[in-house]
């Protein structure tokens, strides 16, 4: 992806965000140059906990159909999980476009509610794993949707509106996009690794290769080993 075009995401996924009135935390609004000078100090904790602006088209440069907004607001540590005690949890705020596709992918470790925060509908696609931790073509899934429990047919399509969830536990693959227009997500879970906890149906990447034809106006997560090295 060109920078400009990340650019471009940002700016317009911080106006849709704030016409729900949501808004980011003021650590989202720092300037490459700010983040480099805070580096020593309260940025350092932001870069450990990959904090931040996180904008990807899965390496497949087909972002309008295959990709994701997301901004980690808050994030434990693995090491938390591993203790059973601490920060053993972590908030994201997305945004799924119309028809662009979210792919089919199952984390190893995180459970996670994925919440219509508003707009149109969000639908998920979903099966169950196999022993192996492939897709399980047979088998029927279920889930729990704000308090109730839903059984769906393997590959059965489940569609929140606004202000509807659904809990997704370790193994369950998922796919999903908005329908009839742009989504607000939210996602509440455990512990989030994005380096590590994502496994892919398709052999894709998690993030974008980025272009920088400009300077950014804001650090994406994937950036901040570079840049705040």
């Amino acid at each position: 992806m060109k920078r400009s075009e990340i650019n471009e995401i940002i700016r317009e996924s911080d106006r849709f965000i704030r016409s729900f009135g949501f808004v980011m935390p003021p650590f989202a609004y720092w300037s490459p140059e700010e983040m480099r000078t805070r580096v020593k100090d309260d940025s350092a904790a932001i870069r450990s906990a990959r904090l931040g602006w996180d904008i990807t088209d899965y390496g497949q440069g087909r972002f309008d159909e295959l990709g994701l907004f997301l901004f980690t607001v808050r994030n434990g540590q693995a090491e938390d999980l591993k203790r059973g005690t601490g920060m053993l949890y972590a908030e994201k705020i997305m945004i799924s476009r119309e028809n662009q596709l979210s792919p089919m992918h199952r984390h190893v470790m995180k459970a996670e509610d994925i919440i219509n925060r508003g707009g149109a509908k969000l639908v998920l696609e979903m099966f169950n794993s196999k022993a192996d931790g492939s897709i399980d073509e047979e088998s029927d899934v279920v889930v729990a949707c704000d308090g109730r429990i839903k059984c769906l047919p393997a590959g059965g399509k489940l569609a929140l509106a606004p202000g509807e969830s659904v809990t997704l536990m370790p193994g369950n693959w998922h796919a999903f996009w908005g329908e009839g227009g742009d989504v607000l997500i939210g996602e509440v879970s455990t512990v989030n690794d994005d380096l590590t906890d994502n496994i892919f149906r398709e052999p894709i990447g998690r993030f974008s290769d980025v272009e920088d034809d400009v300077t950014p106006v804001h650090l994406l997560v994937s950036d901040y080993d570079k840049w705040l090295a």
